[in-house]
């Protein structure tokens, strides 16, 4: 038999409190919640079985809120040299965007959405018990197969008991209802998913949750936190069994993308993994999903849009199991495909084994084969650094691996993205390992690249004339200029508006001789953009104009 519901504190019922959120009672909730998880997240972790037992629950939830914390304080900061303090709308908006930029994990990317939803509404003038609601709402229709007895159970309960209260806008009352009926169905969760009821346990998203409701009380009423529920139950007797093995890697990015090309990607990754959470809008995502390729989920985001923020987690298949042992010299090749010799030779001297693509003639998936053959290794990570060869590439893999080569294929779009995957590669690394960090280093990197107009033509940046130098960010014409140094400035500065922290430049052999194009390049970066890093190189022979990656 279950124990009985735990006992909470009795909440003081004459105190005066606001009537709605206002920029203190978010400050106060935000700071609040951040100091709870802190003490909670070990034991959070500790209980955390589902979806994946990894352990990292609390810790996410905690870095979440840390992340929406410091967006409130940085509104809060603005207003340091004014009388009045932030907007509410401003603040809890702030709250919202930190924890979507800052989400990590499934129950993270769940709270960054609820946050969302408390957001809308508040922001718009709407007592708690819609803002709940809307919530609850919008964290479902987030989660691609939800499921009962997690974090999402717990926050349509919260939703349900605060729309039951008198007065909607009596804020402090329905914060507490909230918080009782979060905790009666947080009790709930071990009858309701197998895993919970065999671990004995409730889960841990929701346990969070409740924290972060626990601080919402004390944020309006001035209390001490409710006291929360146990986190353990005893075990139930449940005929389900648990899946033995799931997916290896969790995916995370943010990305900008629009609604219709996210639809579509939300299809393409279900079918991929599990676990799949899409949260955010107006143009900004959080993507979450644990699936076994992660290069795929990675290239689907680069399909949808610009991910970045990329981080990419492997779960550990047997926490107590021996390092393996390093692999062999030849255990491990990369054979990537560069647009010029000069590029080959760079590329080749990083320890690639290179596919030469010339202008006009990419190579066929044969040519692939045989680079592949050619490196003489049991392990290949193949670079095809082109959208336009994904098809051959993975054409290629498929024919490696029925040789029995076990092939990683990372779907680079551009020469910059391999070399930041080839600068990350370690072959004394574990295979997975190694993918994973030259993934992640890639989806990480924007590129471009400066070409020559041949002649008159229009494109998205209006129209150029033969001789014009054209700036191409992520495959689209966005400067149009007369010389290289001028228009890569441009360009450099766009790509660096929204952020980097490493600059990569490839100067090919079609640059003015008698111009330091590179060094005048890399002093603009170091003079216009603090703490931006920049790696140069000559490619020389047959490659392009130049490349630029900013990481």
């Amino acid at each position: 038999m279950r124990p009985a519901a735990h006992t909470r504190r009795p909440f003081k019922e004459d105190h005066q409190v606001p009537q709605n959120l206002d920029a203190a009672a978010v400050r106060a909730w935000c700071a609040g919640a951040l100091e709870a998880l802190g003490r909670e997240r070990a034991d959070i972790d500790a209980i955390n079985v589902y979806p994946v037992a990894d352990g990292d629950t609390g810790t996410n939830l905690y870095l979440t809120v840390e992340s929406a914390a410091q967006a409130v304080e940085a509104v809060f900061a603005a207003h340091e040299t004014r009388a009045d303090l932030p907007e509410p709308a401003d603040t809890v908006r702030a709250m919202a965007h930190g924890a979507l930029i800052g989400a990590r994990g499934n129950s993270g990317t769940i709270l960054a959405q609820l946050l969302r939803g408390v957001a809308e509404r508040t922001g718009a003038g709407e007592p708690l018990p819609a803002a709940l609601r809307r919530a609850a709402v919008l964290a479902r229709e987030a989660v691609a197969h939800p499921v009962e007895g997690t974090i999402l159970t717990v926050a349509a309960a919260a939703a349900d008991a605060a729309e039951a209260v008198a007065e909607p806008r009596d804020t402090a009352a329905v914060a507490r209802a909230a918080y009782e009926g979060a905790g009666a169905a947080l009790d709930a969760t071990p009858g309701q998913l197998a895993v919970l009821g065999r671990s004995g346990v409730v889960d841990a998203g929701g346990r969070g949750l409740l924290v972060v409701l626990g601080a919402l009380v004390a944020a309006v009423t001035e209390e001490a936190p409710p006291v929360p529920a146990p986190l353990r139950h005893g075990p139930l007797p449940v005929p389900e069994q648990c899946a033995a093995d799931g997916p290896a890697f969790e995916v995370i990015y943010l990305l900008e993308a629009g609604d219709a090309a996210v639809a579509r990607l939300r299809a393409r990754l279900d079918v991929l993994g599990d676990s799949l959470v899409v949260v955010g809008g107006d143009g900004l995502w959080n993507v979450h999903v644990h699936v076994d390729d992660a290069g795929a989920a990675v290239e689907a985001g680069v399909e949808a849009g610009r991910p970045h923020r990329i981080r990419i987690t492997h779960f550990a298949s047997a926490p107590a199991a021996a390092p393996a042992p390093a692999p062999a010299p030849d255990q491990r090749a990369v054979v990537v495909v560069v647009p010029g010799e000069g590029l080959a030779e760079l590329c080749a001297g990083a320890g690639a084994t290179t596919v030469l693509a010339r202008p006009g003639e990419p190579p066929a998936s044969g040519e692939l084969v045989d680079a592949i053959r050619r490196a003489h290794a049991r392990e290949v990570v193949l670079l095809p650094n082109a959208a336009e060869l994904r098809h051959t590439a993975a054409a290629a893999a498929d024919q490696a691996r029925a040789e029995g080569v076990r092939v990683a294929l990372i779907p680079t779009r551009a020469a910059v993205q391999g070399i930041a995957a080839l600068a990350v590669h370690e072959p004394d690394r574990r295979f997975d390992e190694d993918v994973v960090a030259m993934t992640a280093a890639a989806g990480a990197t924007r590129y471009a690249e400066l070409t020559v107009a041949e002649r008159q033509s229009w494109t998205s940046a209006g129209v150029c004339q033969a001789g014009d130098v054209l700036g191409l960010i992520d495959g689209d014409v966005a400067v149009i200029g007369t010389d290289v140094t001028t228009t890569a400035t441009a360009v450099l500065d766009r790509m660096l508006a929204a952020g980097g922290e490493l600059v990569t430049l490839v100067l090919g052999d079609g640059a003015p001789a008698d111009v330091p194009v590179l060094a005048r390049l890399e002093r603009h970066v170091r003079d216009t953009h603090l703490a931006v890093d920049t790696v140069a190189y000559h490619a020389g022979r047959g490659s392009p104009l130049l490349l630029i990656g900013v990481e």
